[in-house]
C-alpha cells in the first residue's frame, strides 16, 4: 500500500501542477478582460505577482482612459517592485503619479518611484547615481506632500543616501592618495569638502589633502618644488584656524617644519 501511494503521490502532484496552469492559461487566452483583472487582483492579492503581471499587461490597454485604469495600472507598478524589477517599478509608479494627478494613490505612487531607486542604491564604495536620482525624487515628494506622515521617512533616506556619497567622495580622496596619484587626491579632498563642509569626515579630509600636497611638492621637479611647499604651508594655517585642536598636531608639524626646511634651501 505504502508503496502505491509513494508511486501515486508524483502523479498527483503533475495533475495539480498541469490543473493550475491550464487554468492561468485559460484566463489568460479568454479574451475577458473582465476576468483577467479580477484573477490578476486575486493573484496579487496571494502574491503571484508574476501571474498578476502579464495578465495586468495584457489588459491595460483594454482599460486605457476607463475607470478601472488607475487601480490596474498602480498593482502593475507594485507587481515590478515585489519582484525586485525597482528600474521599471520606479519609472512605473513615475507615470501614475503624472497621469493621475487628482487620485488619491498619487502620494504613494510618487514615494514608491523615489523608493525603488533608493533600493538600487549600492554601498559607497560604487557608483552613486541611483542615490542621486533617488534623493531628487525624495525630495520632489517632500516638497509635493510636506505634510505626508512619509515626509519624515523621505528625510531620512535622503539623509543615508547622502552619507554614503560623502563616504564614496572621501575613499576616492583616499584612493587617489594611496595609488600616489597626489594632484587627483587634492582636487577630490577639496570638492568633498566644498560638497559637505559639515562632514564628520572634514578635518581628516583636509589633514589628507595636506599630506597629498606635501607628498606632490616632495615628489615634484626642483622648479616647482618652491611654490608647491608654499602651497603646503598655506594649507597648513587655514587647517589650524579651522582646527584649533588637531587631532593631527604632530604630524601636521613634521609637515611644516620639513617644508619650512626644504623652502630654506
Amino acid at each position: 500500500m505504502i508503496r502505491k501511494l509513494f508511486f501515486a503521490l508524483p502523479v498527483i502532484v503533475l495533475l495539480l501542477v498541469a490543473s493550475c496552469k491550464t487554468e492561468y492559461e485559460k484566463v489568460r487566452a479568454s479574451g475577458d478582460p473582465e476576468l483577467m483583472v479580477k484573477t490578476a487582483d486575486a493573484y496579487f492579492k496571494d502574491e503571484k505577482f508574476l501571474q498578476a503581471q502579464t495578465l495586468y499587461e495584457i489588459v491595460i490597454p483594454y482599460y486605457r482612459g476607463k475607470e478601472e485604469a488607475a487601480d490596474i495600472f498602480f498593482n502593475y507598478a507594485y507587481t515590478h517592485y515585489y519582484l525586485r524589477e525597482y528600474i521599471l517599478a520606479s519609472h512605473y509608479f513615475k507615470n501614475f503619479s503624472t497621469t493621475y494627478y487628482n487620485n488619491s494613490k498619487r502620494e504613494e505612487a510618487m514615494f514608491m518611484s523615489a523608493y525603488s531607486n533608493y533600493e538600487l542604491s549600492p554601498s559607497h564604495k560604487l557608483d552613486q547615481s541611483y542615490s542621486d536620482v533617488a534623493i531628487e525624487g525624495f525630495q520632489l515628494f517632500v516638497n509635493t506632500f510636506p505634510d505626508s506622515d512619509r515626509v519624515k521617512e523621505a528625510n531620512d533616506l535622503i539623509e543615508e543616501m547622502r552619507g554614503k556619497m560623502e563616504k564614496k567622495s572621501f575613499s576616492q580622496g583616499q584612493l587617489y592618495l594611496d595609488i600616489k596619484q597626489y594632484e587627483a587626491a587634492m582636487v577630490s579632498f577639496e570638492n568633498m569638502l566644498q560638497e559637505y563642509p559639515d562632514s564628520d569626515m572634514a578635518e581628516k579630509a583636509r589633514y589628507l589633502s595636506i599630506v597629498a600636497a606635501y607628498e606632490l611638492a616632495k615628489n615634484s621637479i626642483y622648479g616647482k618644488q618652491a611654490s608647491r611647499y608654499r602651497e603646503v604651508l598655506e594649507k597648513i594655517d587655514k587647517y589650524e584656524k579651522k582646527h584649533k585642536r588637531s587631532s593631527f598636531r604632530k604630524e601636521l608639524k613634521a609637515i611644516k617644519n620639513d617644508s619650512n626646511k626644504q623652502l630654506s634651501q
